[in-house]
């Protein structure tokens, strides 16, 4: 049986000017003849991951879907670590089958000492192989841990430690090569419609983080030029008092989703009542993220407005 590993660049492929293969990276994997499947390589582009789009994404996460159905037991994708969360989160949403899909990458290129991509690399495919890993839907997997998409996030622009789940941990490790899956969330209803890349190109979600003084003046035209818009709020999802009446007309408009800018911890319902509390937000009809980050929440408000869902019924898993 095979594995399929789809190349799309980033650090982890960066030898100076020199861009590597998906070839060159196994061949520079210690022990992946113990790995017991073969790996089938795809190029397919050498980008940065900021120039990575979620169309394209889609575009992989089909074509990983499409090895799948020849057989192969699971898939690895690697690409840079800058939206490595984001891309997995969108794959996540829509990848429908119980083999793996595991995101992984590098934050140390080959050129320097000690470069953790091969290591990374090698503890992916191993997860990839697994059948401990199935059936917990898309996967990312650094320095030997293994998190789930919807938890994790890079919280380091350096380190090789960058990628955690601030509000959960790793579900799973590799411990002497063994794939240990420590818990196993259950696996959410995603997105239910189907969204083609074009269609998902068209929609503009805005992202607004909210700082001390916030008048919204950056929100005046926002609904002639965007179909949806999540906001980072304060603490347990916060405004300026001056700035509720703003996110309340636009929500009236268009899907307004509150989340919080600190990177861990959920949005509240009901503790706190004063004007831009989260109380007064929802009043006003912003959608509640629950534990959803930002960035992930425009992913998937991107996503339903692409195929239609409800969005309050589908965001409303992350409660």
């Amino acid at each position: 049986m095979s594995v399929a590993l789809f190349t799309l660049g980033g650090t982890i492929s960066m030898a100076g000017n020199h861009r590597l293969t998906g070839d060159d990276l196994t061949a520079a994997v210690p022990g992946l003849d113990g790995l017991g499947h073969q790996v089938e390589i795809q190029d397919v582009e050498k980008v940065p991951s900021g120039d990575l789009t979620a169309s394209r994404m889609l575009e992989v996460v089909d074509a990983a879907s499409k090895a799948v159905t020849a057989g192969a037991a699971g898939v690895v994708v690697t690409q840079g670590s800058d939206t490595l969360e984001e891309s997995a989160f969108l794959a996540d949403l829509v990848w429908p089958h119980p083999q793996p899909l595991v995101f992984t990458g590098a934050m140390r290129n080959p050129t320097l000492a000690g470069p953790d991509g091969p290591a990374n690399l090698l503890a992916a495919l191993r997860v990839a192989c697994s059948p401990a890993a199935r059936d917990l839907g898309v996967l990312v997997v650094f320095q030997e841990e293994i998190h789930a998409a919807r938890w994790v996030r890079k919280t380091h622009s350096t380190s090789t430690a960058t990628f955690v789940s601030p509000n959960t941990g790793p579900i799973g490790h590799l411990v002497e090569d063994r794939v240990r899956v420590l818990t196993r969330p259950p696996r959410l209803d995603g997105v239910q419609g189907s969204a083609e890349p074009a269609e998902l190109a068209d929609v503009r979600v805005a992202l607004y983080t909210v700082t001390m003084d916030d008048d919204g003046l950056l929100l005046r035209g926002l609904a002639d030029t965007h179909q949806g818009l999540v906001v980072a709020g304060f603490g347990a999802g916060h405004v300026p008092a001056a700035l509720a009446p703003v996110l309340g007309e636009l929500a009236a408009k268009i899907p307004v989703v509150l989340t919080s800018r600190t990177g861990g911890g959920s949005v509240l319902r009901g503790t706190y009542h004063a004007p831009g509390s989260e109380t007064d937000l929802l009043r006003r009809g912003l959608i509640d993220a629950g534990f959803l980050d930002p960035y992930k929440a425009r992913v998937l408000l991107r996503l339903l407005l692409a195929t239609d869902d409800d969005v309050a019924t589908a965001i409303g898993q992350y409660v």
